[in-house]
């Protein structure tokens, strides 16, 4: 059986680094089998792509938080996208996983996992900040949500710093985006090529 769960032991990389997506291209496909290619309409303020799995216990911890924000901060033009990357969770699971923990942002299965690429994640959860920038996204932050998890099995009773939610904040106020104070920890995301191969 698969080791899936790890901590991620770099911080992010450069955004000057990052491959976005043009607008347009296929992303992925929705929970009807639909190809994904916009990740937001005209005008939204900024997309956040939060990499979730349905049997990783810290990602699904994170939910309320995840709900919160979303609730918080799609008044201004922010969009949030569940992303799946690891091929059992199918459309039936990922539909039953939102059905038992009433999840109501869009989710995207990333079967191919194209976005994991190009943002570059490696844990469920991780999230990752883009912004509109001509045809192409912009990512200008990736890590953690919050510092609540030091390490597996080490766990804040509620965090003390919500990189997120901080990051959102500085995208709506046009300031300069802050870094992660800390690495995401979770589940591994598995890459596919090993998934098929160990079933």
């Amino acid at each position: 059986m698969l080791f899936r769960v790890s901590v991620a032991l770099l911080c992010c990389l450069s955004t000057a680094a990052w491959a976005a997506p043009p607008l347009g291209a296929s992303l992925g496909t929705d929970l009807d089998g639909h190809t994904v290619d916009r990740l937001a309409p005209p005008g939204a303020r900024a997309v956040v792509l939060f990499f979730a799995a349905s049997d990783c216990p810290i990602s699904n911890r994170y939910i309320p938080e995840i709900e919160r924000l979303d609730r918080e901060f799609s008044s201004d033009g922010v969009y949030f996208w569940w992303v799946y990357p690891n091929p059992w969770d199918t459309a039936d699971v990922v539909r039953r996983h939102h059905e038992q923990f009433h999840i109501h942002p869009a989710a995207v299965l990333d079967t191919d996992q194209r976005l994991t690429a190009i943002a570059h994640a490696t844990i469920t959860p991780e999230v990752a900040v883009l912004l509109p920038d001509g045809s192409n996204w912009r990512e200008v932050y990736r890590g953690r949500i919050d510092n609540r998890y030091l390490s597996l099995g080490q766990e804040r009773p509620a965090a003390t710093r919500h990189d997120l939610e901080e990051a959102l904040r500085a995208v709506i106020a046009g300031r300069p985006v802050p870094p992660p104070e800390g690495p995401p920890v979770g589940c591994s995301i598995v890459p596919r090529d090993i998934a098929r191969n160990n079933p």
